[in-house]
Parts: C-alpha cells; sequence; structure tokens
C-alpha cells in the first residue's frame, strides 16, 4: 500500500525489525521497537494539548537519539516539528518561537535549562516525562486520519536577508518522494551502518534520518568533535563498520587536506554523498586512491527543494583543477535556467537556476511576500499553475548535460555546510551598541566570512555581543575596524570598494 505520511516508514520498520538497533549516540542507542514506543508516547501527550492539531511542535535538538523519538513523536501526533539547536542564542530561539505560535516546545532532560527560560513561549514537554505516558492508539488513529501528504512533516529556519529567520514549509509527499529516490540513486540497503554528521535542525539530516527509518539501517550519530580532528573522525567510522555517508563538503575536503586519509582508511564505508559547497576535484581523487571500490556522489540543493534537487554519481576520473558538475535533476524533479528577461537559457547559456517538481516547499511560513518573490508562476507555462522555485544560484547546462553550479547572485553564501544570509549577520551587528556601520562578506578563496566595520568598539566586544546573537557558524572569521565606511553618490555604503579592497587584499 502506497505511503501518504512520511510516520509510516518508523511504524513499518518496527513491526518488520522491532529489536534492531536504530540510532545510536555517544551515551546509548534504541532499537526501532523502542524508538516507536517513546514516539507514540509523546505524540498522545502532544495530541491531548489545546490546539495542537495539524500545528508546528518546536523541538530542541541536540546530537542523540533522543531527538530522533522527539521529531517522530511531533509526526506521531498529528503535527510538524520545528527542530531548534538546543545550543542556538535565546533571543533567536523566540523569535522563531514567537514567528510560528508553536503549541509546545519539546525538550530532552539535557536541555530543561534552555528550555525552561522559554516557557512563557508555549507549553514545555518533556520527552523523558512523556514517555511515562501509555499511548492512546484511538486518539492517534484519529489524528493520523485528519492529515495528508500535502500536509507538513517540518518547519524549517534558515538565515533570511532581513535578519529575520526564513521557516520552510516540507511536505509529507516531498519526504516521501525525496527518500524513495535516493535509497534508488544511491541503492543504500538495510545493511547500511550510516555515519550521520548534520545536526536535526539542518536538512541534510534528512538523507541519514530516513533512509534509516525506511530501510532498517542503523544510523551511528557522530560527535561533533570529531569534525574538527579528521584522523578520529575516520577512526570512529572504521570503529563503527559506517557504510555510508551523507556530509557537508567541508568535511569532506578536510579529511583529504589534513592527511588523515593517509593514515586510516575507513575500510567498510562504500558510499560518500557530499553537498553545500562546490565539489573540489583535487579532494575526490584523493578519497578515490584511498577508498577506490567507494561510491562518490555530489548532491546539490537548497532547503526549498527537500534537501537535494541535483545529484551526480562521479564514474569518471577528473582533473585536479577540473569542475565538478552538480549533476541532473532528481526523479520527479526539473531544472530550469532562466534569463533575466525570465526566458530559457540555450544551452551553454548563463542562467538562474530554477526548480519544479513535487519537492518544491510549499512556501515560507506566514510569509506570503517571500513566498511571492521566490515561488514564481513558470514563464514557459502560461496556461496552468505551475510553480518554480528560484534559487538565486548562476548555472549553466553544458554539452554533456550535467548543470554546473557558477555563482550566487544576491548576499546568500554556503559556508561550513549551511546556507547563511549576510543581511542577518549585518542586522546582529547594528543591535550591537557602538557600532556605526558595518558590512560583510564571504571570501570564497580561504572560506571565510568578513566583517569591516566602523564604530567606538574594539573587534574582541564586537565579536563576544555577536556571540549571544547569533549561531557559531554565522559568525564572521576576519573582523577589519575602519575610522569610516565609505558611501556612494546615493548616500549608501559603498560594498563594490569595500569588497575590493578587502578580499583582494586578503587573496
Amino acid at each position: 500500500m502506497p505511503m501518504t505520511n512520511a510516520a509510516e516508514y518508523l511504524e513499518r520498520t518496527a513491526a518488520r525489525v522491532p529489536d534492531k538497533i536504530a540510532f545510536s549516540d555517544a551515551s546509548g542507542s534504541l532499537t526501532f521497537g523502542q524508538l516507536l514506543t517513546r514516539a507514540r508516547a509523546l505524540g498522545t501527550v502532544l495530541a491531548g494539548l489545546p490546539g495542537c492539531k495539524n500545528a508546528p511542535v518546536a523541538v530542541l535538538t541536540g546530537r542523540t537519539v533522543q531527538s530522533v523519538a522527539a521529531l517522530q513523536g511531533a509526526l506521531q501526533s498529528g503535527n510538524y516539528y520545528v527542530p531548534i539547536d538546543e545550543q542556538m542564542p535565546e533571543a533567536r530561539m523566540r523569535r522563531i518561537l514567537t514567528q510560528v505560535h508553536a503549541r509546545a516546545i519539546v525538550f530532552s532532560e539535557s536541555s530543561r535549562p534552555q528550555a525552561e527560560r522559554l516557557m512563557d513561549c508555549a507549553p514545555l514537554v518533556c520527552l523523558e516525562e512523556a514517555e511515562k505516558t501509555a499511548p492512546d492508539d484511538a486518539l492517534l488513529q484519529a489524528r493520523r486520519e485528519q492529515i495528508i501528504d500535502l500536509d507538513p512533516v517540518y518547519l524549517l529556519f534558515t538565515s533570511g536577508s532581513t535578519g529575520t529567520p526564513k521557516g520552510i514549509v516540507i511536505s509529507h509527499r516531498a519526504i516521501l518522494d525525496f527518500t524513495d529516490w535516493l535509497t534508488d540513486f544511491c541503492g543504500y540497503t538495510e545493511h547500511e551502518v550510516f555515519g550521520n554528521q548534520s545536526p536535526f535542525y539542518f536538512d541534510t539530516s534528512c538523507k541519514d534520518l530516513y533512509q534509516t527509518l525506511k530501510l532498517g539501517a542503523t544510523c551511528v550519530i557522530l560527535e561533533k568533535k570529531f569534525f574538527a580532528l579528521p584522523l578520529f573522525l575516520l577512526q570512529a567510522l572504521d570503529q563503527h563498520g559506517v557504510t555510508a555517508v551523507n556530509w557537508a563538503t567541508s568535511a569532506f575536503h578536510l579529511a583529504a587536506s589534513s592527511g588523515a586519509l593517509e593514515r586510516c582508511v575507513p575500510h567498510a564505508l562504500r558510499k560518500i554523498v557530499v553537498g553545500g559547497e562546490a565539489l573540489q576535484a583535487r579532494y575526490v581523487n584523493m578519497w578515490k586512491r584511498a577508498i577506490p571500490e567507494a561510491d562518490l556522489y555530489n548532491m546539490y540543493g537548497p532547503t526549498e527543494t527537500t534537501v537535494d534537487c541535483a545529484a551526480l554519481h562521479l564514474t569518471r576520473a577528473y582533473r585536479d583543477d577540473e569542475p565538478i558538475p552538480i549533476g541532473k535533476a532528481c526523479r520527479n524533479m526539473q531544472l530550469l535556467l532562466l534569463k533575466d528577461d525570465l526566458t530559457e537559457a540555450a544551452p551553454g547559456e548563463t542562467g538562474e537556476l530554477c526548480v519544479r517538481g513535487s519537492g518544491l516547499a510549499a512556501g515560507y511560513f506566514a510569509d506570503a511576500e517571500k513566498t511571492d518573490a521566490a515561488f514564481i508562476q513558470n514563464p514557459l507555462c502560461p496556461d496552468y499553475r505551475d510553480i518554480l522555485y528560484r534559487t538565486g544560484d548562476m548555472a549553466v547546462q553544458r554539452e554533456d548535460g550535467n548543470f554546473y553550479f557558477l555563482a550566487r547572485r544576491d548576499g546568500q553564501i554556503k559556508h561550513m555546510g549551511y546556507r547563511i544570509e549576510l543581511g542577518e549577520i549585518e542586522t546582529a551587528l547594528y543591535s550591537v551598541d557602538g557600532l556605526h556601520d558595518a558590512v560583510c562578506f564571504y571570501d570564497a578563496m580561504r572560506d571565510k566570512i568578513v566583517c569591516v566595520y566602523a564604530g567606538n568598539l574594539d573587534t574582541n566586544t564586537l565579536a563576544k555581543a555577536l556571540r549571544t546573537a547569533l549561531p557559531k557558524y554565522m559568525l564572521p572569521n576576519v573582523y577589519e575596524k575602519l575610522e569610516a565606511l565609505p558611501h556612494n553618490a546615493n548616500g549608501k555604503l559603498d560594498r563594490a570598494a569595500l569588497k575590493e579592497r578587502f578580499l583582494h587584499a586578503q587573496s
């Protein structure tokens, strides 16, 4: 029977292999049966809360198996989850919770201090306490019957160009289509052991999460510290018998550039999927030499397209200086290149990459203006409703049929595997007392965020203030203080002059 709800992955697998280890972390593990039991107990508690019906449930997440249980509990209750990094600054948490009007905040005992500071935003539900509740099968079934495949699975917040995070709504149908395609494309089986990198508030984690739930595979949640220590990371992969990874490109690059691959080869690893930044051929070649039998895949996609919308299986050799394409469209997705006049770019012409298909988000939560700007009527199909997502990425389709990423057309960047709007960083900068002007740039050559500012405070004070307002991955890496920032004839900050000066000076 075809699936219509992403919660069915866990239910079907738990019925088939209840005693198999599903997820493990540094402190323990959960079988599929245990995971379902905990999720249904939490689901019963959530379903009993006033107004908690097909509504957003905030989940404070860490790198734990408990986080997985909490996310699935939200789905069992007939709601959708809003994953929030438990280490995120409180001010940003509050912006998100206020924006979505969360009906509940689910937390684990380990994050109780953070949760209790947010008790004025929504009712608090402790996962460990909820797990003592007997599941109400009739209530959960009633809620399930009211959910269709176009309803949301999750609401994920990314950086916003105006300083306000954007909430991206992804449906059950989108997750089901993407998960089923990924299984087929990569040839995943129930024997996989996934080595998870991505935190559960990051869309890439859906690959590990839903492949594990669908197949009855095992997912090892790797400790964050390993990704700054490449040799220990590779040793952990070997120790756990990891067969497949879905990593940010930066982690893949670091393992190769550090020389760790020459000292430790994870012998069970056979499937390597990367995405987030441009993939460098020289590092691909290092991995190929270390594990020639492994399959490598390059993935591309903004969060608005349900993780990925393009993919490439690297089946041929590449020169060290050769650009690697982002590939071709995933199943039931289509890539289009549109010129500035919204006509289609010819093969070999540059255009903005636009996407259509079942993986498109339902739009931005409670923001019709941004939704209408990014999700547009397909100009090549004026006769009926056909929505395209404008990625803001410039690309070209070459003779091999593959698409090649070229550049961003706005202030959005990819850094450390995260999509970041520089405007959100600038908004946070302007909230700091003593700052007069500020501009942020991305130094792609060094993969660093550069902040140029003027004001009555030193760089240490400014950096300390930002740490209370932004997640760690959004913090500038370089600070440059000037007496005053230049302005153009229109009275606006002369960004071009500043970028020319500081990016060239540091290249």
